[in-house]
């Protein structure tokens, strides 16, 4: 892989990777190279999409998912120097960005939760995962998603203020669904929302 071409994003944008494909892969060299990405995403938070998604084919790798794997490969190569700066401050500001995607696993159309928390523009924690339940609409899996990075934000400034290293708690989270934004602000009982309100 030395040798390869670079790309400019581990992954093709809008992606649909599903369980079912053709020929399969040694499992094992799978396992070991999802593993080795799975460790870099402990610095390199642009990578953590792709890695989870990638995992979930860990019993059953086929020849689509070790493209995608290698794809991780080339995007690393041309992106030796990327890492997370962090610069000395008086003032420590705390932000948060969550985001979901709706019933993109096309195989259980379960959603995907991503969150991002920066600490005066430098990444300090980030996470992507796959939901656990279905949900039934993109506000509602947007709101999933910013339910889990405001209980992580909770423990995150907890921390923070504990070291001394925060003023003030994580006072925004920033989403880009206007739906989940207000269901947030007024979380108003509504016939399509009334799950939301027992569950979160």
């Amino acid at each position: 892989m030395w040798s390869c071409n670079s790309v400019r994003n581990p992954i093709v944008p809008g992606a649909i990777i599903t369980k079912r494909g053709v020929g399969g892969v040694d499992a094992t060299l799978y396992k070991q190279l999802v593993g080795c990405l799975m460790y870099l995403t402990v610095t390199r938070p642009d990578l953590m999409f792709v890695v989870c998604l990638i995992a979930r084919f860990m019993a059953d790798p086929k020849e689509e998912h070790m493209l995608i794997a290698k794809r991780v490969l080339r995007y690393l190569k041309g992106t030796l120097d990327f890492g997370v700066f962090y610069e000395r401050s008086a003032v420590m500001k705390l932000v948060g960005y969550t985001d979901g995607d709706y019933a993109r696993d096309v195989d259980d159309r379960k959603s995907t939760s991503g969150y991002v928390f920066l600490l005066n523009e430098a990444a300090v924690c980030w996470s992507s995962r796959k939901q656990d339940i279905v949900t039934l609409s993109s506000t509602e899996a947007e709101y999933v998603a910013a339910t889990s990075a405001a209980c992580h934000s909770v423990w995150l400034t907890g921390m923070l203020q504990e070291l001394e290293f925060l003023d003030e708690p994580c006072s925004n989270i920033l989403c880009d669904n206007s739906s989940t934004i207000k269901l947030s602000r007024n979380p108003v009982m509504h016939r399509r929302t009334k799950h939301i309100d027992v569950r979160y």
